[in-house]
């Protein structure tokens, strides 16, 4: 293949990838977007109709900001970021009455704005809403003043209140998200595993090198549900309501630290493996098959995760896995330390199915 093909061939795949990427993302958020918007328009209709303001542009705004467009809405996030609305609204509608507006009135508002917010709460969410909502009452004063002196707090605190009473009502069970993340990261190590053995059982550096690729560019979606999972484990923490998801939150969080770590460890293997495939090394479909009898533990792994229930047959794959991995039955150098590489990535997913890491570690021969 000519380096202009493969170079075609590896933006194909960058593609795809990120394709993939973004339908999951829409179908994980289009119904929190919708909620989102949904609430936007009452705060508007709430401060237009019944408050009679005619441009009551920050009701829609914090409403928007409040509830944002994921379904990882704890409450404490929606308040954090209300509050934060209303009170860079309010401070920079006082300011603005007494000093006025321009280049050092910027600085003392965003100044103060961001002092009382840290004052009043740790959130950093709070105290950076809290700073943009005093900078854009300074910045288009004339713009968005309705409804008297008060006119602009009261359409923020309208949308802050849609905006909870939105996350308040609506029923969510936090592992469904991080259940929903964990599958399509482990589907994504699952393809670039099936992706990388398939070059290494074929001798194909282009399928190699395609691994490598889409591996690279899948981070995000271990970054997302490493996110997630942390974010929902702290609110189950302090959350009476969904405590009782602790253990299993808590165990997804731990998960996605694991199968981020198997992907990382899988990224130094592909790029280790590439030297060899286009030297023509032999040994290497030995490799290939543990490769590929891997992604397919993996892609059981991504079933059992995203389902919640227990990963007891990914975890029985890989512990066979683990005992083929003996870096001695080979000859050649190279494929050995391939497979020492490949047994780091298989005791992290051993860990990620359940198994204790001693006994993970006692699964693979000696060496």
């Amino acid at each position: 293949m000519s380096a202009e093909a493969a170079a075609g061939a590896r933006t194909r795949v960058l593609l795809e990838t990120r394709f993939r990427q973004g339908l999951s993302r829409v179908h994980a958020g289009w119904f929190p977007i919708l909620q989102a918007a949904i609430a936007a328009g009452i705060a508007f209709g709430l401060a237009r109709y019944v408050a009679n303001h005619p441009y009551p542009f920050f009701a829609p705004v914090c409403a928007w900001v409040a509830l944002g467009f994921t379904a990882d809405r704890s409450v404490r996030r929606v308040a954090e970021l209300a509050v934060g609305v209303a009170i860079g609204v309010a401070l920079g509608d006082v300011l603005v009455r007494l000093i006025g507006n321009g280049i050092w009135q910027v600085a003392v508002v965003l100044f103060l704005a961001a002092t009382i917010a840290r004052f009043i709460d740790r959130g950093v969410l709070l105290t950076t809403q809290a700073g943009v909502q005093a900078l854009v009452i300074v910045g288009l004063p004339a713009l968005t003043a309705s409804g008297g002196p008060l006119g602009r707090w009261i359409d923020a605190a309208i949308g802050g209140a849609v905006a909870l009473v939105v996350a308040l009502l609506t029923p969510r069970d936090p592992r469904r998200r991080s259940r929903a993340l964990a599958r399509t990261a482990c589907d994504e190590l699952a393809g670039v595993l099936r992706l990388f053995g398939r070059g290494l059982l074929t001798g194909s550096s282009d399928d190699v090198e395609d691994a490598l690729v889409r591996a690279r560019a899948s981070q995000p979606a271990f970054d997302e549900w490493s996110e997630t999972a942390k974010n929902a484990g702290e609110l189950a923490r302090i959350s009476p309501t969904i405590r009782r998801f602790r253990d299993e939150l808590a165990a997804l969080e731990g998960r996605a630290v694991l199968v981020d770590r198997a992907m990382r460890n899988t990224r130094v293997l592909v790029r280790r493996s590439l030297a060899a495939v286009e030297a023509g090394t032999h040994d290497l479909s030995a490799v290939g098959a543990h490769v590929d009898a891997t992604a397919r533990a993996a892609a059981e792994l991504a079933a059992a995760l995203g389902s919640g229930r227990e990963p007891a047959r990914a975890r029985s794959e890989l512990l066979a896995i683990a005992q083929a991995l003996d870096p001695y039955a080979l000859d050649d150098w190279q494929v050995q330390s391939l497979v020492l590489l490949q047994r780091s990535l298989v005791v992290d997913l051993l860990e990620a199915a359940g198994t204790e890491r001693q006994a993970a570690r006692d699964a693979l021969p000696e060496i």
